[in-house]
């Protein structure tokens, strides 16, 4: 058992780095030469997408208990509130640029746009609403625990792979290097998390197969 001293300095630890990792991205985007000229809703709409992605990497941290000072429930509640927050997200970046270039929104949704980061942006964004829908009949879907969280974790992979694809094709506001950082670590906690409620001894929450010993 950790002294409270031990678990202190740790959380202090974990917090800052997880508010640099997000910090040097964002901070990046907003002091981008992209943003130069640009309107308002078209900065609202990158800003949204970048947003998106780092409310992404908090999300595994959080189901897989590795965010110090939550208990296991208080994680999956504020783990559904962050989940809200990507779904508000995806709808800014998504109404924004409807806003600045309809035609190009209509071409992303019908697949039929040039660039190719449209296609996988389109799919990562229905893919989070159907997560969204799911969340919010699931008393009525009736869906076993180990259903609902075999179909949760495969729109998880395709929400997550295919943002990261969107974000690595696009030449936009964020910064390359740590545009890919961002994007890798996301890879590498949503891999963690899944592969911990998995495999890692101990008990999980029967109703979602969280892991039960968030610290």
């Amino acid at each position: 058992m950790r002294a409270p001293g031990t678990r202190s300095a740790r959380g202090i630890i974990v917090w800052a780095a997880l508010a640099i990792i997000l910090a040097v991205p964002l901070s990046f985007a907003a002091s981008s030469p992209q943003l130069e000229w640009r309107g308002p809703i078209y900065i609202a709409a990158g800003f949204a997408g970048v947003v998106g992605l780092a409310l992404m990497l908090i999300q595994p941290l959080l189901i897989g208990g590795y965010l110090p000072g939550f208990t296991p429930y208080q994680a999956r509640r504020v783990h559904r509130w962050v989940g809200t927050a990507l779904v508000a997200a995806v709808v800014v970046h998504v109404a924004a640029l409807w806003i600045t270039s309809p035609p190009d929104v209509v071409d992303a949704l019908l697949f039929d746009s040039p660039t190719p980061f449209s296609a996988w942006g389109v799919i990562a964004m229905w893919a989070v609403f159907l997560v969204a829908v799911m969340v919010a009949l699931r008393g009525r879907l009736g869906l076993r625990p180990r259903t609902w969280r075999l179909v949760h974790t495969g729109l998880v992979l395709v929400i997550v792979a295919g943002t990261v694809i969107h974000s690595v094709l696009i030449t936009g506001t964020m910064e390359t290097l740590s545009k890919a950082a961002l994007c890798a670590l996301v890879i590498i906690a949503t891999l963690k998390v899944i592969a911990d409620i998995r495999f890692r001894p101990g008990k999980r929450n029967p109703q979602d197969g969280t892991i039960a010993d968030a610290r």
